[in-house]
């Protein structure tokens, strides 16, 4: 008789919050040191569900409704990872998280180094990222610039439910504080396939969305959809083929896939939501002016919010970049 071989994983269609749920649960199911802290993760599950269930599964040691205090929900989780917990940190809006900014740059991404590797801070931050789903004011915001311009943190924004529940897993387990932005706009747009049970996608590499020969879009999160809708839309006015690349992680960046794609291109437009003064698309296009620059043939041109505030939702479609700006950077690229 031939020996048994276990069953694949089963593949099942969830939407993106499904999948940071799933993630969460894999990980807390795993391991006993994880646990999640946050405004109303608990009884109510989280503002946008994404905790849904886990509170009665795991009870109140396990996932713990804080008071209304950001800088108390991330002191507390340092000091929980320090002593051995791992911890995720929900902080309920992207506008929320300027409260926790004292300890995430003097404490969170300093004590391995002050401690000379002693210690650690098996952390992670979560919050939701970005706008266009009609929200108040300081709950639309892009704040990924800051972190990424914080040592010691490593910063991950993905744009599909499999690569949020594989780097969620991933930022459970690494010995090293995260900050993962979910896009809020995909939670539920976003939905494609996702293997059940443990699997992780490793922190630092770039995902490849789809090949091309004439331009590169680089992005992340949700503006990740609106560059494949601008790609279509280049391929079929055009004849333009596209490249895009999904960052999906900041920091650590990878370069490499950056350079390679550009590279071969020579033409590259970068697509965000923040505004573009200080944006991480400025650090990005330095690097490739700074290391690819005899490849090129067209200046980097970026995409991003006006160098405003975030306006209330009335005009937010008009602050987000969407598919008609980047199909206008990227012909303005082509054509230089």
């Amino acid at each position: 008789m031939s020996p048994k071989t276990a069953a694949p994983p089963a593949v099942r269609t969830l939407n993106l919050v499904q999948a940071v749920n799933e993630a969460l649960d894999v990980a807390m199911s795993a391991d006993k040191r994880v646990m999640i802290l946050g405004e109303d993760v608990g009884r109510n599950g989280g503002v946008f569900r994404a905790t849904e269930g886990l509170w009665k599964k795991f009870g109140d040691d396990r996932v713990v409704d804080t008071p209304l205090a950001e800088i108390g929900i991330m002191g507390s989780a340092i000091g929980l990872a320090i002593s051995g917990m791992r911890p995720v940190a929900e902080i309920q809006f992207d506008g929320f998280m300027p409260s926790v900014f004292d300890q995430v740059v003097c404490h969170l991404g300093r004590i391995r180094s002050r401690s000379r590797g002693k210690m650690s801070v098996p952390l992670v931050l979560r919050a939701p990222h970005g706008g266009l789903i009609h929200a108040p004011e300081h709950h639309s915001e892009s704040p990924e610039a800051y972190f990424c311009h914080t040592p010691g943190i490593k910063v991950v924004i993905p744009s599909t439910p499999y690569d949020a529940k594989g780097l969620l897993i991933a930022a459970i387990e690494d010995p090293d504080p995260v900050v993962f932005f979910e896009p809020k706009l995909l939670y539920r747009s976003a939905k494609g396939e996702v293997p059940a049970g443990r699997y992780t996608v490793e922190i630092g590499k770039a995902r490849l969305v789809q090949e091309g020969k004439d331009i590169t879009l680089l992005t992340w999160g949700a503006m990740t959809v609106a560059c494949q809708k601008a790609a279509d839309r280049l391929a079929m006015e055009d004849g333009a083929s596209v490249e895009i690349i999904d960052l999906r992680t900041l920091a650590p960046l990878d370069l490499d896939a950056i350079l390679a794609s550009v590279g071969k291109t020579g033409r590259c437009v970068i697509a965000h939501e923040a505004p573009n003064t200080g944006s991480w698309a400025a650090e990005l296009s330095a690097l490739i002016a700074e290391r690819g620059l005899l490849r090129l043939q067209a200046p980097v041109a970026r995409v991003g919010g006006w160098d405003i505030r975030m306006p209330l939702f009335r005009l937010e479609q008009y602050y987000i970049p969407d598919a008609d700006r980047v199909v206008m950077a990227a012909r303005k690229t082509l054509n230089f």
